[in-house]
């Protein structure tokens, strides 16, 4: 028997990340030496490396190769060797986040069809088993993961999300496209970061006391068995929905919430919950590096817009560790900017808009990073919209500018603000056009701060706004709702993305956009 265990990222249909080293690590006792071998479809080696094993894990780093396919991992401790088949190196990508990035193939619009007959070798996929604790069981489940390549009756379970992106992206590059999913529903941010990159922030130690404070005196036990009520209350919903959509397909969110109720999404708080700050990153995201990536693809922040004020802060310091920890300072970062969306009946709370303005501010902030705008993509009474080819494709976009380095259509942004008297002109990145449907959601503010809506002129790559309400207009802004349908898109038939462009005195004010 080995000495050692390789990570099941390293299994027969692995991808391996083209033109960069190529790390193969995994857990071996003290003293083992592990060798590994990348070969050829000929058997010809293409790296080798040996190393020692240190605090019960190896890694091995071997040269960067080329994209192909048919290659082989050997590995052995010098007594008994392991042998994984069908290799391939091409572009590797982390999908990450919360629900949305992780609602399944088999749930979206398409995905049944697509499992049924679609075929693509060169696209595959890996699924970092959901386990919130550490342990023999979560261990098992992690070695028993294996790539899957795409193929009739394969992928139900992949992210539809990055399913879309993959095989939009695979037949463009012409390279073999792997799918990490690393995600779970109704997550915070902090739930993916490590500890002491949350306590290097005055936000993220506020998570942490946060949470500490509601889970104190909450023992592990305790713990369990709130959770598995909540685990047999929520499994109950979701059958009743299932039942819904199988007997009336189409049906909307507002009818299954007539019929099924609204969804008792009231998780408990304890030790061994997936939404404790830091917890996923241990049991779950730990698990994939250092693995060498292309990219992230990340879709989340529904779970921090009531929570933060300063998602940026977290995000970037987010962006920063996964880059520090793969060990790649350029690792481009693909996000999702929420789309619109508000519970029925609901009253707005301006949450999602400050979060989205947070998301491009972390954008604007960081090197290597994209932003795919959803603004026209949300549903009223469904945070779960299944349209994810779109949010897939404009993902891939974002990809041929940031990772590829290649012209792609944007989204038309607010560039600069000037005022001409009485009107206040926005200069954009390009000519926007109205559809005719929806609301302007333009809004101007003088010195007071006090926002009116705006009578909105387009001219070419401007916007002029007047107001009577606003004979001095200083400030404008742009979709600071949560939910509202928005009629204007650019040429290229991408929606106008959020903005607010405010006067340095807003601070002073408290607005914090």
């Amino acid at each position: 028997m080995p000495k050692f265990q390789a990570s099941s990222l390293f299994s027969d249909h692995a991808v391996l990340c083209r033109d960069r080293e190529i790390r193969i690590f995994g857990t071996a006792g003290d003293n083992v030496c592990v060798t590994a071998c990348l070969v050829d479809q000929d058997g010809a080696v293409l790296g080798r490396d040996t190393a020692p094993a240190r605090d019960g894990r190896f890694l091995c780093v071997l040269p960067p190769q080329p994209a192909r396919t048919g290659c082989a991992i050997w590995l052995s401790d010098g007594e008994a060797e392991i042998r994984f088949s069908d290799i391939a190196l091409g572009d590797v990508y982390l999908a990450a986040g919360q629900s949305n990035m992780e609602l399944e193939l088999q749930n979206a619009d398409e995905g049944l069809a697509c499992v049924a007959c679609h075929e693509n070798d060169l696209v595959r996929y890996y699924n970092v088993p959901k386990r919130a604790l550490p342990g023999e069981e979560a261990d098992r489940a992690n070695q028993d993961a294996r790539w899957v390549a795409i193929a009739p009756g394969t992928a139900w379970d992949m992210s539809a999300v990055a399913y879309f992106f993959a095989m939009k992206l695979q037949p463009h590059t012409g390279v073999p496209v792997g799918i990490v999913d690393c995600y779970w529903g109704g997550t915070s941010i902090s739930c993916w970061m490590a500890e002491d990159t949350l306590l290097s922030l005055r936000e993220g130690q506020r998570y942490l006391r946060d949470y500490e404070e509601k889970s104190r005196g909450v023992t592990l036990a305790e713990y369990l068995e709130k959770e598995a009520a909540f685990n047999r209350t929520i499994d109950q919903w979701n059958r009743a929905v299932a039942d819904l959509k199988q007997k009336h397909p189409g049906i909307t969110g507002p009818e299954i919430n007539a019929q099924a109720g609204p969804c008792p999404w009231n998780p408990p708080v304890g030790p061994g919950s997936p939404y404790r700050p830091c917890g996923l990153y241990e049991t779950m995201l730990r698990r994939v590096i250092p693995l060498s990536l292309t990219g992230v693809l990340y879709y989340q922040g529904e779970e921090d817009t009531f929570r933060t004020e300063r998602y940026d802060q977290l995000l970037i310091a987010f962006v920063l560790m996964l880059r520090q920890q793969f060990q790649r300072p350029d690792l481009p970062f693909l996000n999702v900017q929420l789309p619109m969306w508000i519970d029925a009946n609901a009253q707005d709370s301006f949450t999602w808009p400050r979060l989205r303005l947070a998301q491009q501010k972390a954008r604007d902030q960081l090197r290597h990073s994209g932003l795919a705008i959803l603004l026209d993509q949300g549903e009223y009474d469904n945070i779960h919209p299944t349209n994810k080819r779109v949010v897939g494709e404009r993902l891939y976009l974002e990809a041929l500018r940031v990772v590829y380095g290649q012209s792609a259509a944007q989204a038309p942004e607010a560039l600069d603000k000037r005022r001409e008297g009485e009107a206040l002109a926005v200069a954009l990145s390009q000519p926007v056009s109205d559809r005719g449907h929806g609301a302007w959601l333009m809004e101007i503010a003088g010195e007071d701060g006090a926002f009116y809506p705006a009578q909105v002129h387009m001219e070419g790559a401007a916007l002029r706004l007047t107001s009577p309400s606003v004979p001095r207009p200083v400030s404008a802004r742009y979709a600071w709702t949560d939910y509202a349908v928005v009629r204007l898109f650019g040429e290229n038939g991408l929606p106008l993305a959020p903005f607010w462009l405010e006067t340095q005195n807003n601070e002073k004010r408290g607005i914090t956009p």
